[in-house]
């Protein structure tokens, strides 16, 4: 699947629920889902600066593929993540970098997260794009 199709399938399954406590609880279940980062991974290195509570990110090349996997000790992060992750794993570098982030508008998500955690999120979305840009800087 593309990353848009994946957006899409994420925007339809948010507009199932009615309000957002039960959006909240699907990130959180989503964040039970999430590809665990490996514990030699969880370094300073990794951490994403500008998030209230410490999310680990770490990216590796599997063929033309950038593979993501993450964690948090933050329960609703590590569902926000899983978003992002589920959105923009598996998938080449240069699509990660072409992709728009506007499905999290679509969901309502940036509006309903304080904003130490929208800069986070934001933050987030960055260390992603970081990832696919030096991965892609080695196939060019």
């Amino acid at each position: 699947m593309s990353i848009k199709e994946i957006q899409d399938e994420i925007v339809d399954e948010f507009s199932m629920f009615d309000d957002w406590m039960q959006r909240y609880e699907y990130i959180i279940e989503l964040g039970k889902s999430l590809p665990l980062i490996e514990e030699q991974y969880k370094t300073d290195d990794n951490i994403i600066q500008g998030c209230q509570s410490k999310v680990w990110v770490h990216a590796e090349l599997q063929g033309d593929k950038v593979v993501f996997t993450a964690d948090s000790d933050a329960i609703l992060t590590k569902g926000i993540i899983a978003i992002l992750i589920r959105a923009f794993s598996n998938q080449k570098a240069s699509a990660i970098l072409d992709a728009n982030t506007d499905f999290i508008d679509e969901i309502g998500l940036k509006e309903h997260l304080s904003p130490t955690r929208a800069n986070g999120l934001v933050s987030m979305i960055k260390k992603l794009k970081m990832y696919a840009l030096a991965f892609n800087a080695k196939y060019e």
